[in-house]
Formats: C-alpha cells, sequence, structure tokens
C-alpha cells in the first residue's frame, strides 16, 4: 500500500488573514516549488512575501521578483546560509542582505529589524484551519482533496469576513 501524504500551503493577506492563493501538494514537493504557481493566483499588487527557512534561496526570490518586482521578501535565512557571489561583487541581493543584516545583528536582531514576528500570524490562521476544517482531508483522490482544500479556505474566508472575535482578560 503507498500511503500520499499532502501538505497544504497557503498565502495570506496579513491584517485580514484572508486565504489569497491555496495548493496541496504531495511531501516529496518541494514548498519552494510553489511559490510561483501561488503567486499567480493572486490578482491584487504584493508588497511583501514573507515565509519560513523552508522557502529560503535564490529560486524564490526569482519567482517573487518576477511577478512583483517591487516586494519586499523577507525569508529567514537557513543557519548554513551563506552569501551569493554577487555580494563578494558589491551588489548584494536581497537574501544576501539578510544574511549580513543576521551576521551584524543576531538572528533575534534581524527578525525584530524586519518585522518577521508577523509570520507567526499565518502559523495561527494555519492552526484555526485545523481547529475548525480538520487536520485531515476526507476525500480520496487527489483532484478531490485540492477542491477540498480549496473549499475550507473559503469558509475561513468567510467567517473572517463576519469578524474576528476580540478578546479581554477578566481577570
Amino acid at each position: 500500500m503507498t500511503i500520499a501524504i499532502h501538505e497544504l500551503n497557503h498565502m495570506l493577506e496579513f491584517g485580514r488573514l484572508i486565504s489569497l492563493a491555496a495548493a496541496l501538494t504531495a511531501t516529496e514537493d518541494g514548498d519552494a516549488s510553489l511559490v510561483g504557481p501561488l503567486l499567480d493566483q493572486i490578482a491584487a499588487p504584493i508588497a511583501a512575501v514573507m515565509a519560513d527557512g523552508a522557502y529560503d534561496g535564490d529560486p524564490v526570490y526569482r519567482a517573487v521578483a518576477d511577478r512583483a518586482a517591487a516586494a519586499t521578501v523577507i525569508i529567514a535565512p537557513r543557519a548554513t546560509a551563506v552569501a551569493s557571489q554577487a555580494a563578494a561583487a558589491g551588489t548584494p541581493t536581497p537574501r544576501d542582505r539578510h544574511i549580513e543584516m543576521i551576521a551584524a545583528k543576531g538572528r533575534l536582531g534581524w527578525q525584530q529589524a524586519v518585522g518577521y514576528g508577523r509570520r507567526s500570524l499565518v502559523e495561527t490562521a494555519m492552526s484555526r484551519y485545523k481547529t475548525i476544517i480538520g487536520r485531515t482531508l476526507r476525500a480520496r483522490t487527489l483532484p478531490a482533496q485540492k477542491v477540498e482544500a480549496r473549499i475550507g479556505c473559503k469558509v475561513l474566508n468567510r467567517m473572517n469576513a463576519l469578524g474576528m472575535p476580540v478578546s479581554r482578560r477578566l481577570a
């Protein structure tokens, strides 16, 4: 028996946490390979793209630059990341600038300087998806699972459009 595990990859709008794009892939497909197709699903102008270290690499930066040249890319470089040859030549890439800033300020200093902490809102949105919609897909085939995942995103978008809860400490 072969079991295929699929991952749901999201692109969310900050502030409203509305799902702008989603793709369901097999785990052997790299997350970074989805950036282009996910960006293609977004018609609105893109000001910034923020992702975790799984997306670190020049192909992601190129995909963003091809679709939204003015967009700021904030991706945590891996701990083993090294600057490119362009940085040595005096024309550092955005990724090189992140690596240089981490070397100068430390990883926490970099996170504060670029606002990387906002990425936790995406993790919260994924947690909300898993809590409300469920951790597993019920459909059996990949095409049906993709439809099921898109429906789940639309349901959460509708719920978010109605309003987010306001929490207050009582004691």
